[in-house]
């Protein structure tokens, strides 16, 4: 599924790594739906380690808005995986397209287990991963991992569409799946915080 890698950069509109910023809307439905993203860099002294989907896709007659943030700790190679990766897993699995929940939540769970065994490449860095698939403009389906979050905006008012995961009351989980837990002193400005995939 070629036609669903995304490019790197702050010239592309649909996905990347860096300071970056874009919007874009649906091209069919009877609702128009814009979307809007932004990426700041921290404070901290390493480059960049977010990635994210943003964009429309066409697929057996139905209009898809893929939008992600992949938050990358110690490292980008995990979260530029997850960019490659994740939404085409969701979209190979079988039960898509009549049940998308299992399938998201299959995807997730085969997509890090192929992370662990690209370790040795990937490294021990981690990732966040929020995802939002918009079907047709009528139904929206989320997941979650880590702190990163996805919210939904209808005129004036903002809606959290997912819960925030914190690493250190999940600490025994993440730790029993083989991952780890790491506060890291100093000032951050950033979407989001510490955790790992």
């Amino acid at each position: 599924m070629g036609w669903l890698c995304c490019f790197r950069g702050s010239s592309s509109k649909f996905a990347g790594s860096s300071c970056d910023a874009g919007k874009g809307k649906s091209s069919q439905g009877r609702s128009k739906i814009t979307y809007g993203f932004s990426l700041v860099k921290g404070k901290t002294n390493h480059p960049m380690e977010d990635y994210h989907v943003a964009k429309f896709i066409h697929m057996r007659g139905q209009e898809l808005g893929l939008f992600a943030i992949f938050d990358g700790h110690l490292g980008n190679n995990v979260p530029a995986y997850l960019q490659k990766h994740l939404f085409s897993n969701i979209l190979k699995e079988e039960e898509f397209w009549t049940n998308p929940d299992v399938a998201i939540s299959k995807a997730y769970e085969k997509t890090d287990k192929a992370i662990l065994s690209h370790s040795p490449d990937l490294g021990r860095g981690g990732s966040t991963a929020v995802t939002a698939i918009l079907i047709n403009g009528t139904k929206l389906c989320i997941a979650n991992i880590g702190d990163s979050r996805a919210v939904l905006a209808k005129g004036p008012q903002v809606i959290q569409l997912s819960v925030d995961h914190d690493p250190n009351t999940e600490r025994g989980s993440i730790e029993n799946r083989g991952g780890f837990v790491s506060n890291m002193p100093g000032p951050f400005n950033s979407s989001t915080l510490c955790s790992m995939f």
